[in-house]
């Protein structure tokens, strides 16, 4: 019996989504050392930086939560798509190879897209903070490092490659982190409750596979974006009379 071609095409559909579809090659040790990774409680001290979200509310840029998850669709859509994940890419393929010349490379390209200087200096701590920790968990390639300022995409970097996580799963658990931090800063200061920001998780995390698919197609001339309503916001942030928070 002939099937008709409108089902033909709908199969030949259906298989070439499950084709493109990145299945992430994660065993159970590896999924429990991302977890501890990319965990609120790892003591990098990622709780105490809003990124200018605490500024951003302060000045009434923000007034609930449509208007925050807005804010964090397009950091995501922008600057992880554009830069974070590109980099995070270079960074693992560089400590995989043991490439040090190539990691000091993309670290230091990494320190000078931040754009302030809260940026720049929640960048080296919390790189500076992971880094210890590693040293302290006996991490092999802890030892090769001694770069005097070291962002946190290249400690998260190696500390996904000495456990052997796969890029698109250390791509998506660096994703997870800042949106957990990000929403819990927003939390200690918007009047908002945290089923809002539970809402605000759930409507962005379905965007994270397409935006990361989006990223691998980034060349390494292309890396780096300006977001300027971060960058005013943590520029102010520095000279904000009352705040929480270190940015």
């Amino acid at each position: 019996m002939a099937i008709p071609i409108p089902m033909v095409m709908a199969m030949l559909t259906a298989m070439i989504t499950n084709l493109a579809i990145t299945t992430m090659n994660i065993d159970q040790l590896q999924l429990l050392q991302l977890l501890q990774l990319t965990s609120p409680s790892l003591p990098i001290g990622g709780f105490s930086w809003s990124q200018g979200t605490e500024t951003a509310i302060e000045q009434g840029w923000l007034q609930g939560e449509a208007d925050y998850a807005r804010w964090l669709e397009g950091i995501i859509g922008s600057a992880f798509v554009n830069q974070e994940w590109p980099l995070l890419r270079k960074l693992q393929q560089a400590w995989q190879m043991q490439d040090l010349e190539q990691v000091r490379y993309w670290n230091q390209y990494a320190l000078a897209l931040r754009e302030t200087k809260e940026l720049h200096l929640e960048d080296t701590q919390m790189g500076a903070a992971l880094l210890r920790l590693m040293r302290d968990l006996d991490y092999a390639r802890a030892a090769l490092w001694s770069e005097p300022g070291t962002s946190y995409l290249t400690a998260f970097a190696m500390a996904a490659t000495e456990k052997k996580i796969p890029l698109d799963a250390a791509a998506i658990g660096l994703a997870w982190s800042w949106l957990e931090n990000q929403i819990a800063a927003a939390l200690k200061t918007f009047p908002m409750g945290q089923t809002a920001g539970q809402r605000i998780f759930h409507h962005i995390a379905p965007l994270l596979p397409d935006l990361l698919q989006q990223s691998m197609t980034v060349q390494d001339e292309d890396i780096g974006c300006s977001l300027p309503g971060v960058v005013l916001a943590s520029m102010q942030h520095e000279r904000q009379y009352s705040r929480l928070f270190r940015s």
